[in-house]
């Protein structure tokens, strides 16, 4: 891994090559390069090989590589396929005459055009891919020069306008995933786990526990994978000689490094764990995430305002806080016309989303606390016509260190329409 991290980007390398110039085996080269490749350090294409590629950032999930726009707008590949995985920072509608087009071309961009082969020239000429809209073909010199230039030209059986659709729709929803918090953006990979191996004994254990001032480790076999957890409770009554192998406890709870943060939350909570480790697919330590790190990542992502609309920011954009003298705690809007179903009343899902946010709000004021709904039972007493101004109401019923319940009311101009009872996990205060 080391060997293929420090290639220069571009350059080719081979499962042979390599095994000849680390003196390993061919099979150690393969499974190195299949590492490599997952890791995003390198990519195979067809008729290319496998090429050292520059590692994107979650921060630049957002720009597209040709290759990518490939598989999104179910399109063939003419030529330049060495420039697949360059990304394009720009798109260029090609709906104007050849000489004003040329100002909008640059390198890096996508000139997005039907069958017109001057066009296809000009763009490759200027350092740009071109897609080709409504299935159409082009040239073998255009293809040849493609190919020369390293610059990806691609046919799409889409017309123009559909594809610009489908293209700005997948980077609005990239947009929104880069701001979901994972696992992986808050892990520090390069800082050494603390762990124990299978051949230690309780002694072992006791001196690594007052050496770092933990109680919880990870126990590794021969091949780094975690095979058990080592705890203070495991440890407790039994001899010092006594191998770790016959104290820890098997199976332990893990986690992939691509979870969204209040999964990890939500599995330290339920199983009242203070550590958990982070593994590759082949159960291979990674890293470790301590509570305090899973609770600070959450307090500072409820702080966070999403990128991009999401279905429920669409659905609550309507309502808000409104001030009464009954209660401290009424949310008003109006049904628009998209909450509706299938029967031209409101969406029974919209009407859940519309309950659980106004509880969101009620625990987020009242205890400076986020949470993870544990269960819901809604009862829908009867249907709510759109254009209807409606009125939520949660109550606190209970609310402890951890957990909290309230009882949900929704009401329309002709009475109680839903309600709901619904109990959720709490995250530390912020």
């Amino acid at each position: 891994m080391q060997y293929i991290n420090a290639l220069e980007i571009g350059t080719k390398l081979s499962v042979r090559t390599m095994a000849e110039d680390l003196e390993v085996s061919e099979g150690t080269a393969y499974k190195a390069i299949k590492e490599a490749e997952a890791a995003g350090l390198v990519s195979t294409k067809e008729r290319i090989g496998t090429v050292r590629i520059q590692r994107r950032n979650r921060e630049t999930l957002d720009r597209l590589t040709f290759g990518e726009v490939v598989e999104i707008v179910q399109g063939e590949l003419f030529g330049g396929a060495a420039g697949l995985d360059n990304t394009l920072h720009k798109f260029v509608i090609g709906a104007m005459e050849l000489d004003a087009m040329v100002r909008y071309i640059d390198a890096g961009s996508l000139l997005i055009v039907g069958n017109r082969e001057g066009a296809h020239r000009c763009a490759l000429e200027q350092g740009a891919g071109v897609l080709i809209t409504g299935g159409f073909g082009t040239s073998e010199e255009i293809k040849r020069l493609a190919d020369e230039k390293g610059l990806p030209i691609l046919s799409s059986k889409y017309d123009t306008f559909t594809v610009a659709s489908i293209i700005n729709r997948a980077m609005f929803d990239r947009l929104i995933r880069q701001k979901i918090m994972l696992v992986e953006d808050i892990v520090t990979y390069s800082r050494p786990v603390e762990t124990m191996r299978l051949g230690e004994t309780k002694n072992d254990y006791m001196l690594l526990a007052a050496r770092v001032g933990g109680s919880r480790f990870p126990v590794l076999d021969d091949r780094g994978r975690v095979v058990g957890m080592m705890t203070a409770k495991d440890a407790d009554g039994e001899p010092d000689t006594q191998l770790v192998d016959k104290l820890m406890t098997r199976s332990p709870i893990t986690a992939a490094p691509n979870i969204p943060i209040a999964s990890a939350a939500h599995t330290m909570a339920a199983e009242g764990i203070d550590l958990l480790p982070i593994v590759d697919k082949n159960r291979k330590l990674l890293a470790a995430l301590s509570r305090t790190e899973v609770l600070e990542a959450m307090r500072y992502a409820g702080k966070q305002k999403e990128s991009g609309e999401t279905f429920d920011e669409l659905i609550g954009a309507g309502f808000a806080k409104k001030e009464s003298e009954q209660s401290d705690w009424l949310y008003e809007g109006r049904i628009t016309p998209q909450m509706s179903g299938t029967f031209g009343t409101i969406s029974e899902g919209v009407l859940v989303t519309l309950m659980t946010q106004a509880a969101r709000g009620l625990i987020r004021e009242m205890g400076k606390r986020d949470y993870i709904i544990e269960s819901m039972t809604t009862y829908f007493v009867r249907p709510i016509q759109l254009e209807s101004e409606v009125v939520i109401q949660p109550s606190l019923l209970e609310m402890s260190r951890k957990s909290a319940k309230l009882e949900i009311e929704l009401r329309d101009p002709n009475g109680l329409a839903a309600k709901a009872m619904l109990t959720a996990q709490l995250m530390d205060p912020y």
